[in-house]
């Protein structure tokens, strides 16, 4: 980190899903990271060699279950996922499997933050473990503001319910009491984006990823200067205007390593 004496530099992460050796690098020359969630790598669409999943139940089983989700015929990869996991040796059960497996992962990726990072929770996150590894240099928070250099910034974690049921998505109500506890801010983070269709269409995965109807009323309502998220790992649009926010889409940090620079 460097000091502000010439300008506030703020680094801006999203969806780290395991990439730690990147991420201890995300806050060199900023004054401060914030990280918009999904640290949690369950299965790499990009290279299905890496994750948990393919970690328990091999490669060619991880090539099967992503051919499904693409093809969006996610009750037969529900069932094809029952029965991979029906076959596992001992009786230990799910969710105490991937729990150890998110420990490890958590480990690694709390002690690679910077001091000080600011981070929400992404939908495949499991926030009631996040006290356990965050540090005293780590501030969470959802639902929540937070003053960085002069600047409120207002964070919303999580995502709304989809078909793929991941671990921390929330309903609409909630989601939406959240986004409308942050009051004016100058800054709006969250996992999703607002429910714009070209913030929302995922080009490689070819469908609409889920938005948020509450975060774009109130970016119409409040008029921050910006409005920052991740979730869609290939956008139609990376970046546009909604009145007078700037609306950015901060990028798969899994895939490109780089942080978005916010800076004034």
């Amino acid at each position: 980190m460097r000091g502000s004496k010439r300008g506030t530099r703020i680094h801006v992460v999203s969806d780290v899903h395991g990439n730690t050796e990147a991420l201890a690098r995300a806050g060199e020359g900023a004054d401060a990271l914030v990280c918009l969630g999904d640290l949690v790598l369950f299965l790499d669409y990009a290279d299905h060699s890496r994750g948990i999943f393919p970690d328990l139940f091999g490669v060619e089983n991880a090539h099967r279950i992503v051919a499904l989700r693409t093809e969006r015929r996610f009750e037969e990869a529900r069932e094809f996922g029952r029965a991979l996991w029906a076959g596992l040796p001992g009786d230990r059960p799910r969710e105490h499997v991937i729990e150890e497996a998110v420990r490890r992962q958590y480990a690694e990726m709390f002690a690679a933050f910077p001091t000080p990072t600011y981070a929400t929770y992404g939908n495949v996150d499991i926030p009631t473990l996040w006290p356990e590894y965050a540090g005293t240099g780590t501030t969470v928070l959802d639902g929540e503001r937070v003053e960085i250099a002069g600047r409120v910034f207002g964070f919303v974690g999580g995502g709304l319910p989809t078909p793929m049921n991941t671990p921390y998505e929330v309903d609409v109500e909630e989601y939406a009491a959240k986004v409308e506890a942050l009051g004016e801010v100058d800054v709006l983070c969250s996992h999703i984006p607002p429910e714009v269709p070209e913030l929302c269409y995922d080009t490689v995965a070819r469908r609409f990823e889920r938005g948020s109807a509450a975060l774009l009323q109130a970016i119409r309502r409040t008029r921050p200067k910006y409005a920052l998220f991740g979730h869609v790992h290939q956008p139609l649009a990376q970046r546009m205007r909604v009145g007078g926010t700037e609306c950015v889409n901060v990028g798969h940090f899994a895939s490109t390593g780089r942080p978005w620079a916010l800076e004034w």
